[in-house]
């Protein structure tokens, strides 16, 4: 036990000794002998890996030219046993891959793309807006169609937006009957005291 705490405090001290504490120097008036970072240096690497002993099945390399310019290309065995590479470039303008395959799509994504430009086909031909003999289509001139649910939506707001209506009406009859049966009242506020004043 005591052993393991010798080893924390140790690891605790020498943790402390490597911190760069620049940051709080520079604050505090005083100065530090620590170099600051110079500009980035043009580096290379290169590897290769597989799972088995002799047997490389990735690989990768990169070279930076220390300007902010990174070339590189990596490579890969895919599942269909197919090797793969990706050559790239990565500057200022952002990371441009270029790829030395096509990927080819899976059956589910095939289909999905049939469905969708099936249905893009269809839309853009209901929405035509010429039609024979450039007559304008009858379907596109009338304007887009409501589905059942926006119909309905529609009819529940305009049935709520009429009950409304009357009801502000009817509270404006009621208003305007109370305003007529009393001729002292001229329908503006005056104060609470000047009405009481004329109550009396």
């Amino acid at each position: 036990m005591k052993l393991c705490i010798k080893l924390v405090v140790i690891a605790i001290s020498l943790a402390c000794a490597s911190a760069d504490v620049s940051h709080i120097l520079h604050h505090s008036g005083y100065t530090t002998t620590t170099p600051q970072p110079g500009p980035p240096n043009p580096y290379v690497f290169s590897y290769q890996a597989g799972r088995a002993p002799g047997h490389v099945d990735r690989q990768h390399t990169e070279v930076s030219d220390g300007s902010g310019v990174v070339r590189g290309a990596f490579s890969y065995v895919d599942p269909k046993n197919q090797l793969r590479t990706v050559q790239y470039v990565a500057d200022e303008h952002g990371f441009h891959p270029q790829l030395s395959h096509e990927q080819e799509d899976t059956e589910a994504v095939k289909q999905a793309k049939r469905k969708h430009f099936a249905l893009y086909n269809r839309i853009a031909q209901e929405h035509a807006a010429e039609g024979v003999n450039g007559a304008p289509n009858a379907a596109y001139a009338a304007g887009p169609r409501n589905t059942e649910a926006v119909a309905y939506a529609t009819h529940k707001h305009l049935s709520e937006f009429e009950r409304i209506a009357a009801e502000h009406a009817r509270m404006r009859a009621e208003l305007e009957a109370q305003r007529l049966n009393n001729p002292q009242d001229d329908g503006q506020y005056h104060g609470e005291e000047e009405q009481q004043y004329q109550h009396y």
